[in-house]
């Protein structure tokens, strides 16, 4: 048995890292048994591949040092908190008999041994309380492509330190890089392909798969973009070739899944210079190919001629996974984060079955802990679910959003009032700092809603039926806000606002200024006329694109981004759907609070 010297102070470097909002994804798991017998014909299969961590002690304890093979010089260690895991991604679904763990000095006391077939969805197949570090020979039975140490406790002050972690089983399939790779066969020729925009319905997605090298798909002029095709079946993806059309991509990934949600990437390009871009010497597999490009090279879109995929070997056996609302996508080196799933308890969804005295005495409640909470540490964000609301006045504290869960503000009706007031300051709102209202329709009780904030109070998406004021009942004092693609139908009294920005709206009237009243793309707006009255107006925004928001169909929570628009005026919504690209949330990692830095680094 191998027993490591006790950490020293010169290893250790605290990294506190906070990150606050939401909570740990709750994720369905296959059912894999643990027992004591293990394959002695069974080998090494964990060396040498990519793993990730939930967090590294420093820049010299990276998780690649626990599966290099060196089991006393090179190691892996985390920050000091619980929980922490390390994780390695097979490369292809495989039957793992055995587990080998080689602990320095900084050990796990409480920890798990889990599989998952995609990064996402995680079985125990050993579990402890009682560890004492050392060498542990753990004989398992289960089956995954990525398996982890999840530690809960760790058995020192330190945190949990890994020499090595060897993983020995066998693949349940052909090995992806296994087999001649097919060049002379296009694997993607013909088959059903999508992308996140296409610059006009010249361009779509399909034509970068009809082996027509006189049609392309292009893409709309921003970062990121991607093209994504459906092979139909798992394939073992040997080489991938990009006909480019001049508009090229600069920085871009070659990336595959199984189920079109968790995404590993198989190759990265940096520097790009375009033209037809052959990449060979590829090792991965999956059903779906996506080419995610991060930079362009030029100041045009993505364009390509044609996307070529060439697979090679036997396909390998690959387990489906359970359907989940968590999947995530990767475009780091690393394996794919948890992503999606529950949003944490500080956010807090009202759907229309539920009261109207239950929903207001969860509104009074936290407005009563946020009026005054000007430097807290609380968060709260209020979903509202697609229906009609009545009865409500929901007054929004320091550090509180309050938002919608439809596609288009008329999704959510609240007949009621969304309230902003400095009643806590004697009228004055020049410190009504960090709250937001969003993707609303709200029929104001008296006809006017109030809206009382300085700066970092933005109002969006927002439908209000009747008037609006932008200060206490007594005027006091207003310092600054922000309305951008809404509709007000009645007339904004700003009264003693010193500064505003409205852009890309509808409003019925605006009346009064102090200093600055800026309209941008403002349908409704007074003529331009600064400094007396001093209205600042332009007619249309040169460029703009709405923030992305979050909503929910059928399918569980999803982020609508909207499209990039030129020389516009007036909000997305109101002639029609918003333009712009759906996303599942399975596709953004929820952070936690206490999540490291080095895995927020990942998930971005």
């Amino acid at each position: 048995m191998h027993t490591a010297a006790p950490p020293t102070a010169s290893h250790r470097r605290r990294n506190l890292i906070i990150a606050v909002v939401a909570a740990l994804v709750v994720l369905v798991t296959y059912a894999i048994t643990t027992t004591l017998s293990a394959s002695a014909a069974d080998t090494l299969i964990s060396q040498g591949k990519t793993a990730t961590s939930s967090s590294d002690e420093n820049a010299g304890t990276p998780a690649s040092a626990a599966f290099d093979g060196n089991t006393t010089g090179t190691r892996w260690s985390s920050a000091f908190t619980d929980p922490q895991w390390i994780r390695v991604d097979l490369g292809a679904n495989a039957t793992i008999s055995q587990v080998k763990l080689f602990w320095e000095g900084a050990y796990g006391k409480s920890f798990q041994i889990q599989t998952s077939p995609d990064g996402n969805t995680w079985t125990n197949v050993y579990s402890t309380t009682t560890g004492t570090g050392g060498t542990q020979t753990l004989s398992v039975t289960g089956s995954g492509r990525y398996v982890r140490m999840y530690g809960t406790a760790r058995g020192t002050g330190y945190g949990y330190s890994l020499w090595e972690f060897q993983v020995f089983g066998s693949f349940t399939g052909t090995n992806p890089t296994g087999g001649p790779c097919n060049t002379a066969t296009n694997a993607a020729q013909g088959k059903t392909a999508d992308a996140s925009s296409t610059e006009n319905a010249g361009t779509p997605a399909s034509a970068a798969v009809d082996g027509n090298g006189g049609t392309r798909w292009s893409s709309a002029a921003s970062d990121p973009q991607w093209l994504r095709v459906d092979l139909g079946s798992v394939q073992s993806i040997c080489q991938v070739t990009i006909n480019w059309e001049a508009a090229y991509g600069k920085d871009f990934q070659i990336q595959t899944s199984t189920d079109n949600a968790a995404w590993t990437t198989i190759k990265s390009v940096t520097g790009g210079t375009g033209g037809n871009q052959v990449l060979s010497g590829l090792s991965g597999s999956g059903r779906w190919v996506r080419l995610y490009g991060t930079a362009r090279g030029t100041g045009y879109g993505y364009s390509a001629w044609e996307f070529i995929v060439n697979t090679g070997g036997t396909t390998p056996t690959s387990t489906s996974p359970s359907p989940s609302v968590s999947p995530t996508p990767s475009t780091s080196t690393g394996p794919a984060l948890p992503g999606g799933g529950d949003l944490g308890s500080n956010v807090i969804v009202f759907d229309p079955s539920q009261s109207s005295a239950t929903i207001q005495a969860k509104l009074d409640q936290v407005f009563t802990q946020q009026e005054t909470n000007q430097f807290g540490t609380e968060r709260y964000q209020f979903l509202f679910k697609p229906g009609s609301y009545s009865g409500l006045n929901a007054q929004i504290g320091f550090y509180t959003s309050i938002n919608g869960l439809g596609q288009n503000p008329q999704d959510v009706q609240i007949h009621g009032d969304v309230t902003v007031d400095a009643g806590w300051f004697q009228g004055n709102a020049t410190q009504n700092f960090w709250r937001s209202a969003e993707n609303l329709s709200v029929y104001p009780v008296s006809g006017v809603d109030r809206w009382a904030v300085a700066q970092a109070a933005p109002f969006r998406r927002m439908d209000v039926h009747g008037g609006m004021t932008l200060a206490s009942p007594n005027c006091g004092w207003a310092s600054g806000g922000y309305i951008a693609d809404s509709r007000v139908s009645g007339n904004i009294n700003p009264c003693s606002q010193q500064q505003w920005f409205t852009r890309d709206s509808t409003i019925g009237s605006w009346n009064g200024s102090v200093w600055n009243m800026v309209f941008s793309g403002v349908q409704g707006a007074p003529a331009n006329s600064f400094p007396n009255p001093p209205y600042t107006t332009l007619a249309t925004s040169p460029v703009t694109q709405e923030k992305p928001y979050l909503y929910a169909d059928a399918s569980g929570y999803r982020v609508f981004v909207p499209s990039l628009r030129t020389n516009s005026s007036g909000a997305t919504w109101i002639n029609g759907q918003t333009p712009g690209t759906s996303l599942p949330l399975s596709q953004f990692y929820v952070a936690k609070p206490g999540v490291t830095a080095a895995t927020l680094n990942q998930a971005v």
